[in-house]
């Protein structure tokens, strides 16, 4: 195994908190969140109480100020923990960062405390019914009246939505007809009148993850919650997305790692034949292929990272790391489930979440298909 050189001591020790949290806090719970599609409220402040929401935000708005290697620990070890329900990552490292690289100190100052004690949760309101990864298809608008923009429209599949205090909304500001150029981003929050959100969607897997439409009716919010300029939402957009595609790189490998190793210890421990599966030279071979497959995606990762602590990593790396890292975990979950013959199908073992929860890695975030479109345009 290729030594991980990205991490030091306080890395380390951080990784043990958040290990320690996901299994006290997290897994022993999964089964009930995911009967009522989304996880407890008070799981928030709990992380927030640790120091693990928000970390890479200044110390002056309730951060750490830390770099991203710490937001990497807590994707990587939920990922390891097969769990696709709690929306840590897309609150803290997403949300936050439109509001910590776009916001005003005001802004700052107003939002970001409470997203790092758990007080406030997040949600980025994109997607739209009919618009997909077209972005620039954005039907909800923000006419101006006054000191205030009047919001009228609805988002679909949206993480952390149902539980969210506020979201950052992609909007149509304008009417210039040159698409990207009408778009902004408006913080809303979710007690203003005329804000309602639907019941959590039924997924096929993530169902502890709570997912759901957002409608605005005539939602009255300050220009004061307005990100940036008019305008500006598609620029903005466009900055953090090679991060937030590599968020979901991470995602992958490291799910797919825990998966692997749930098979292997399945494979030792069940026997055919007479003998453990291990020892069939179909498991071995099986077993080894996605080994270095693994291998060789962390190298990979590890670098995509380096690159985003240095500001280097390349749109296209992204895309690349994004789609051949969600394709490699689909690949690598089947064979292991396969490996588990009949007992794999059945949702008491991990590999039939882990299976499950896969699929959705190669749609949000940009198709795997809009990755290699983006990554064409380079050659």
């Amino acid at each position: 195994m290729i030594p991980r050189s990205l991490f030091e001591a306080e890395h380390d020790d951080f990784r043990d908190t958040v290990r320690r949290f996901i299994a006290d806090e997290v897994v022993p719970n999964r089964e009930e969140w995911e009967a009522q599609q989304h996880v407890d409220r008070g799981l928030w402040n709990k992380a927030g109480e640790l120091g693990m929401l928000c970390m890479t935000m200044p110390e002056e708005y309730g951060g750490s100020g830390v770099d991203r290697r710490y937001s990497a620990i807590v994707i990587e070890e939920l990922g390891l923990a097969g769990d696709s329900g709690v929306g840590f990552p897309l609150h803290s490292d997403i949300v936050a960062n439109y509001i910590n690289n776009f916001g005003t100190d005001e802004q700052k100052k107003r939002w970001l405390p409470k997203m790092a004690t758990g007080e406030l949760v997040g949600s980025i309101a994109m997607t739209e019914p009919g618009t997909g990864s077209d972005l620039q298809s954005v039907k909800t608008t923000a006419v101006e009246d006054g000191d205030d923009y009047v919001i009228n429209g609805s988002k679909i599949f949206i993480t952390n939505g149902y539980l969210c205090d506020l979201t950052v909304a992609v909007v149509r500001t304008g009417n210039s007809g040159e698409g990207s150029k009408d778009l902004s981003l408006v913080v809303i929050e979710a007690d203003r009148e005329g804000f309602s959100k639907g019941k959590p969607l039924k997924k096929i897997g993530m169902h502890s993850q709570d997912t759901c439409e957002l409608f605005f009716k005539d939602v009255r919010v300050p220009k004061s919650n307005l990100l940036a300029q008019p305008g500006m939402g598609f620029v903005m957009l466009m900055k953090e997305l090679a991060w937030e595609r590599l968020m979901i790189a991470i995602t992958a490998v490291s799910a797919a790692k825990g998966a692997f190793k749930h098979t292997l210890d399945y494979v030792n421990g069940r026997k055919v034949f007479g003998k453990p599966v291990a020892k069939f030279q179909n498991t071995k071979f099986t077993l080894a292929e996605c080994k270095s497959k693994l291998e060789i995606a962390q190298v990979y990762i590890d670098r995509c990272l380096e690159m985003q602590l240095q500001g280097k990593l390349g749109v296209d790396d992204a895309a690349t790391a994004k789609y051949w890292t969600t394709d490699l975990q689909g690949e690598v979950i089947d064979e292991c489930l396969q490996l588990h013959g009949g007992y794999g199908y059945m949702m008491e073992y991990p590999i039939a979440r882990a299976w499950i929860d896969s699929r959705a890695q190669r749609i949000y975030g940009g198709t795997n298909e809009i990755m290699k479109e983006l990554i064409s345009r380079t050659l």
